[in-house]
């Protein structure tokens, strides 16, 4: 069988590993006439051509069924195998490896696996893994448009594995004291629905028993209410929720906070100040920290950051926006403070991130207007 040249991300002998299915021995190897590279601005390596150039890799020689399930990985990003020749041991030899069809983008600098494995490798192979799951149940094409969503899914996982209650009030359990029997996955979509075994231990010394419980999986989100100070108000959007649509609601058109998921490798603070530019074209000023929190913890594997964030409020702020990719139809409003205040004494403030934002701020409103005038 031909060998296989891999130069970047299947180095890492634990993704190589998830996705072929099986452990592989690698051969060091070297492609001679291109660069191991950053593509510019992103979190991947490509291959650059460049004369005298000696891209460092390895080889490969899978069987069919690992070399099947290689194929479909490298195929959900459009890349196919062509032939190639290597130095291996000094000595060239004819290989195959994965190329894209066009340049994959500009290259940066020098790309070392270790730096990549460090910061990536995690999130990788837990991505590889719901990837691997669709192969003959999906086209990789399809699979390959939600690779965004599939690695934010994974970062929000392991940052919740990194993330520690203080735990001034409670009994004392932690994971350990629960036990995952397994996980079913009913649906794999851009959200993704799991039915998980799981068992427990009970605060009066038993134990649960064998549970099954739905839980709907979605990456992690961030929501920022825009405040202006000096003019002592601030911006709420509005747009079509499916939600209230499915519950019957006679108004499914929300008023929320700018909101929006983490991408993976993506900090908290950074997705509020990117969405805010996107559904409301406003550059936001300091940014409060209201808190972190599961809106729906019986069901929904999600942690919402929310922020209260400083801006700049004139009459042109409101209007239409929204990420025009995304299908977004949003509709910005400015409410001076006091109707704000009615609107959540009245229930015109339907939505849990909106309301907690807004208890922040009467909580804070005096502070945050000194600080203006002070500054």
């Amino acid at each position: 069988m031909t060998p296989i040249f891999l130069f970047g991300t299947l180095c890492h002998q634990p993704l190589l590993e998830c996705v072929a299915g099986r452990s592989l021995r690698m051969e060091p190897a070297a492609l001679p006439g291109f660069r191991a590279a950053w593509v510019a601005g992103k979190s991947w390596p490509m291959l650059e051509a460049r004369d005298g150039a000696m891209a460092d890799g390895a080889l490969i020689v899978p069987e069919h069924d690992a070399l099947h399930r290689l194929d479909f990985y490298e195929a959900c990003f459009g890349y196919t195998r062509r032939a190639v020749r290597v130095f291996r041991d000094g000595a060239e030899t004819e290989a195959e490896a994965w190329f894209p069809p066009d340049q994959a983008g500009e290259p940066g600098a020098d790309w070392p696996l270790a730096d990549w494995a460090r910061d990536w490798g995690e999130i990788s192979v837990l991505a590889a893994q719901e990837v691997m799951r669709r192969m003959g149940n999906e086209a990789p094409e399809a699979v390959g448009r939600r690779f965004g969503i599939i690695r934010a899914r994974a970062d929000a996982q392991i940052r919740a594995g990194r993330w520690h209650r203080p735990g001034h009030v409670g009994h004392g359990f932690r994971r350990v004291d629960a036990s995952h029997r397994g996980t079913d996955h009913v649906h794999d979509g851009f959200f993704n629905t799991e039915e998980i075994h799981a068992s427990h231990a009970r605060f009066d010394g038993g134990s649960s028993g064998h549970l099954r419980r739905i839980v709907y999986r979605v990456a992690d989100a961030v929501t920022v209410l825009p405040y202006d100070p000096v003019r002592d108000r601030i911006l709420v959007i509005e747009q079509f929720r499916f939600g209230p649509f499915a519950q019957g609601d006679p108004s499914p058109w929300l008023l929320e906070p700018i909101a929006g998921l983490i991408d993976a490798g993506e900090s908290a603070e950074h997705t509020a100040r990117r969405e805010a530019e996107e559904e409301a074209n406003l550059a936001l000023g300091d940014l409060h920290f209201v808190g972190r929190y599961y809106p729906t913890p019986g069901g929904v594997a999600q942690v919402l950051f929310s922020y209260l964030g400083i801006a700049d409020l004139p009459d042109s702020a409101a209007g239409l926006g929204g990420h025009v990719d995304e299908n977004e139809d949003i509709l910005s409003h400015l409410v001076p403070y006091d109707l704000a205040l009615r609107m959540l004494e009245e229930g015109d403030m339907a939505n849990a991130p909106l309301i907690l934002t807004m208890q922040y701020l009467v909580l804070h409103r005096d502070r945050l207007r000194a600080d203006i005038r002070d500054g």
